[in-house]
Formats: structure tokens, sequence, C-alpha cells
């Protein structure tokens, strides 16, 4: 492997959007899914019904047929199947994609590939003991309220319990 092709340096690149609407897979629905989708049936490679593409968010329903609602009293709505479906391939050729890409990388540069994995390696190394530390010292801390907690409660009991061993004497 030469050059890092377009599509993978396409994907470092920082955009300036920041769509707000309905995500599907953190992917906005409205200004991602819905135009790449039509755009895929436009040129025939997928079939995705066109009442999905027309109506993509769905009235949720339960099993009896009754309509959803969330805790909060809210109905539940939902992406419709069709799709949910063509999103969950794509998310899947995509995690394929970059690892065929990274395997490719670490087979045709090993040398170079086994370096930044060093580096790397290094580099965490204090993050990791900083990060560690950190939790030790949290997770002491836990320990000691719980335990100052656990005798504040059973010291009233204790003294409870005394007083009346001592009247029965």
């Amino acid at each position: 492997m030469k050059e890092t092709p377009n599509y993978i340096k396409s994907l470092l690149l920082p955009t300036t959007k920041s769509p707000r609407g309905r995500r599907v897979w953190s992917i906005d629905l409205e200004t991602v899914w819905l135009p790449f989708l039509t755009a895929t049936n436009t040129m025939g490679d997928t079939a995705i019904p066109v009442d999905a593409l027309g109506c993509p968010i769905r009235l949720a329903f339960d099993k009896d047929g009754s309509v959803k609602f969330s805790k909060s009293g809210r109905p539940v709505s939902r992406v419709a199947k069709p799709i949910s479906d063509s999103v969950t391939l794509i998310r899947q050729n995509f995690v394929a994609n970059l690892q065929q890409y990274a395997e490719q990388v670490a087979t045709d540069r090993q040398k170079d590939y086994a370096k930044q994995v060093e580096m790397a390696t290094i580099a965490g190394k204090p993050i990791i003991a900083h990060d560690t530390a950190e939790l030790d010292k949290a997770i002491q801390l836990q320990l000691e309220e719980a335990m100052r907690q656990a005798q504040e409660e059973a010291t009233p009991q204790a003294t409870v319990a005394e007083k009346e061993l001592a009247e029965v004497h």
C-alpha cells in the first residue's frame, strides 16, 4: 500500500456541520441518512421502500398493538425498519472496512505499524498509572466513608443494647 485512500483521509477531516435532529447510529437522520439512502435508491444500489423514506419516524406499538409510551408518558417513536436495517448493514460494512484497512497497513508496513503500537504503549503507561492511583484513592475514600457510616449506624444500636442489658442487671 503506497498511499492512504481518499475515503480514509476524508474520515479524518473535521467538518463544521453539527446536525441536531433524530440520530441513527449517532448520525443525523434528516441531513445524512435520508439524502444518502435516497441517493443510493436513485442509483439503484438499494431498494428502500419510498414510504420508509417518506415517513422515516414511526409510532412504536406494544406487542398487543397498543401505542407504546415511555415511563415519562410520552409516545415512543422508532425509525422505520428498512432504514434501520440499512444503517445496520452500513455500520457492519464500515467496521469491516476499518478492520481491513488496519490489517492491510499492519501487513504492508509491519515495522512502521509495530513502531506506532510501541510508541502508543509507552505514551499510555503514565496515564494508566495516574488513573490507577486516582481510582485506588477514590475507592479507599469510598471504603472509609462506608465504614464510618456503618460504625455510626452500629453505635446507637450497641448503646441501646448496652442500656437494656444494664437495666436487666
